[in-house]
């Protein structure tokens, strides 16, 4: 009985309408527009005898429309591709057929064996694989799977299990037939006797992209051992056999002895590599290497057959020589025009120092006030080199109250003429002093090198010291000619010093060789001809590891000075034998550590990064310095530098920086007129 099936919207529960009158008996013709799912189901199950369990989430409206008849079997093939289309699948539970969402079929599975009946169901099937390997063909098939399919690779049994209609898996497996075959592509190695492997080997791939040779699947692969200087060829015999031959063609000797290349380099210096180059092209040779050549003279040698010349202007080597000793010469130039890493070496040296002093003393002193009589009184040299009691006297008398530091306490009696010179007839001076001294230096100087380049970082100041001078005594030679008197200045250097040579290792530490020397004026002392200076030397080599601390050095100076003068027999006296006494007392105490912070700096994103701190941090000092209210030089005209990327920008630039905010209003104008446009 012929059922013909239209439905304009269909209910939840759908029965099947009388037959068409033109339908073959056993035919139906499905035509529903926006119809519910669910009564397509029941329609499929009334016409199929098929019974399903359809899962909450199947939902929807569906249209099909058809121009013929079906039998139940087509009407079945058309209710799954209808299911496919709006993600669902149908799935086989014994006698009953499960409507569940399309992932969720996945997980449930279905037929082992995708055939020709199973249509659009879900199947998971497992395809063994003889000759090629598994993992080889998921990145080839899965392009060719939708996305809810799976693709799993079994290693051990060489096999892939793929879940996804049966139809696709039908498709699939044809391909995975067609290259899952014996092959006759090996891979041949031709070592080569005369020409370049790489330059060969570029020359054979230009070739291989025929396209006829790609279409038959006959282009082989062509790559270039440099090590061994041979040509690889992989590939189907056919195409291996046609690169084989051009090899044979293309391996032979040139007519001359030898050609001329240019070596551009990028990193090494091409002058320093001829003596190296001409070294290893002698021993090719078999022969002595050649002497390097003299300071001034132009950098070039020749060793054996080949003749190396460097090209300082554009950092480059011309080498003539044959071609077995040119490959060997360029491997050694590749292995050694490499980017060397770079060290950012800082020191931290510190210095703690604590200086105490105390004098406490009587000197007398007396003279009659008629100028006849006894002189006489105690006379004793204060600390650090302080004057006796006879100049403070005479100063005393010329200037007032010019007396030393300290207190100070004298009576005074009249005035005394000794020698010429009137001074006050002083009776007794008392004298007092306690003095306090405490110093903090710190110095961070910091230096970035080469790896194995020396580096030297100077902060000092050329101080004048006189070497030598000549006075005439009598003012004139013989023949009364009048000399000039001279002196000899030699200026030296006060002040900070490092010099480092860095050595990087190929793990993370760095070994060191350095010499830092701190120097300072120092104050006079009593018996010096000329300046004074104090040094601290430090020459050593060290291993540090990468971006870590170690202490290279310190000294720990403590030292006390006591003295006591006093007049023989009256000093000794007690209580009373004070007037007669001059004591000092010194205490001196130093702490000085050294420490150094070396830093890899390996590519540029490194660089960069320890170049920003630096630049932000001497920008935020002078930003601080323009906030001072205190100054009398406005914000605007104290210099400044710009901002990183401004400067980066425009280097050239060398105005004052603008403050923060004025700066970043023209940056976004641009920024806005930009994004109009």
């Amino acid at each position: 009985m012929a059922v013909a099936i239209a439905c304009a919207s269909a209910p939840a529960v759908a029965q099947p309408p009388p037959s068409a009158a033109g339908n073959p008996p056993g035919t139906h013709t499905l035509n529903l527009k926006d119809a519910d799912i669910q009564a397509l189901i029941a329609t499929v199950s009334e016409i199929t005898g098929r019974n399903f369990i359809v899962g909450p989430n199947v939902q929807g409206k569906v249209s099909v429309i058809s121009a013929r008849p079906m039998q139940p079997d087509e009407i079945y093939d058309v209710f799954l591709s209808v299911l496919r289309v709006h993600g669902y699948a149908a799935v086989s539970a014994g006698s009953m057929i499960k409507i569940v969402p399309e992932a969720m079929a996945q997980a449930e599975g279905g037929n082992s064996v995708a055939t020709a009946e199973s249509g659009d169901a879900i199947v998971t099937q497992i395809v063994p694989l003889r000759h090629v390997a598994a993992a080889e063909l998921v990145p080839i098939l899965r392009p060719l799977l939708p996305q809810g399919a799976q693709l799993i690779a079994h290693q051990t049994s060489n096999s892939l299990v793929i879940s996804d209609r049966a139809s696709n898996i039908q498709r699939v497996a044809g391909i995975i037939a067609r290259i899952d075959t014996v092959s006759d592509a090996e891979v041949e190695v031709i070592p080569l006797q005369h020409a370049n492997a790489s330059e060969m080997a570029r020359t054979l791939s230009i070739l291989s992209e025929d396209k006829s040779a790609q279409a038959n699947g006959e282009a082989p692969r062509v790559l270039a051992d440099e090590r061994t200087n041979s040509i690889l060829i992989a590939g189907a015999k056919s195409g291996r056999l046609r690169m084989r031959t051009l090899v044979t063609h293309l391996d032979t000797p040139l007519t001359k002895d030898g050609g001329t290349s240019v070596v551009y380099l990028r990193y090494a210096k091409a002058k320093d590599l001829v003596p190296i180059l001409s070294g290893v092209a002698a021993t090719l040779n078999n022969e002595s290497p050649p002497t390097a050549p003299k300071a001034g003279e132009a950098g070039g040698a020749a060793g054996g057959n080949a003749t190396i010349q460097a090209h300082e202007e554009t950092n480059s080597l011309v080498i003539s020589a044959s071609p077995a000793v040119f490959r060997a010469l360029e491997g050694v130039v590749r292995q050694l025009d490499v980017r060397r890493a770079q060290v950012l070496i800082e020191a931290i040296i510190a210095e703690v120092s604590d200086e105490s002093a105390r004098e406490i003393g009587v000197q007398w002193f007396g003279a009659p006030k008629d100028g006849k009589g006894v002189i006489g009184g105690s006379l004793f040299s204060g600390a650090n080199g302080e004057p006796n009691m006879l100049s403070t006297v005479t100063n005393v008398g010329r200037n007032g109250f010019a007396l030393g530091n300290g207190l100070s306490l004298g009576y005074l009696d009249g005035t005394v003429s000794i020698g010429g010179q009137e001074i006050l007839n002083l009776g007794v001076l008392a004298r007092a002093l306690q003095g306090d001294g405490r110093s903090n230096v710190l110095s961070t100087p910091s230096v970035l090198t080469l790896d194995n380049q020396e580096a030297v970082i100077k902060v000092v100041q050329e101080v004048p010291f006189k070497t030598g001078q000549y006075t005439n005594a009598s003012g004139t030679t013989a023949g009364n000619n009048q000399l000039n008197p001279f002196q000899t200045i030699e200026r030296k250097d006060v002040g900070l010093t490092l010099k480092v040579t860095p050595h990087v290792n190929e793990g993370d530490s760095v070994r060191l060789d350095l010499h830092q020397e701190v120097s300072s004026i120092a104050p006079s002392v009593a018996g010096a001809v000329d300046l004074i200076t104090k040094k601290s030397e430090l020459s050593t080599s060290v291993l540090v590891a990468d971006d870590s601390t170690l202490v290279l050095g310190g000294l720990v100076d403590q030292s006390a000075k006591d003295n006591n003068q006093k007049v023989p027999g009256l000093g000794s006296i007690p209580v009373l034998g004070n007037l007669f006494r001059y004591r000092s007392n010194n205490v001196t105490k130093r702490d000085l550590m050294v420490f150094l912070h070396p830093k890899i700096l390996r590519d540029a994103a490194s660089e960069r990064a320890v170049s920003s701190e630096k630049y932000n941090y001497i920008r935020t000092e002078q930003l601080q310095m323009q906030q001072n209210r205190e100054n009398m030089t406005p914000a605007l005209k104290q210099p400044a530098v710009p901002e990183m990327h401004d400067f980066l920008a425009n280097p050239v630039s060398q105005e004052p920086a603008q403050a923060p905010k004025p700066a970043a209003k023209p940056a976004a104008t641009n920024k806005a007129a930009r994004s109009k446009k």
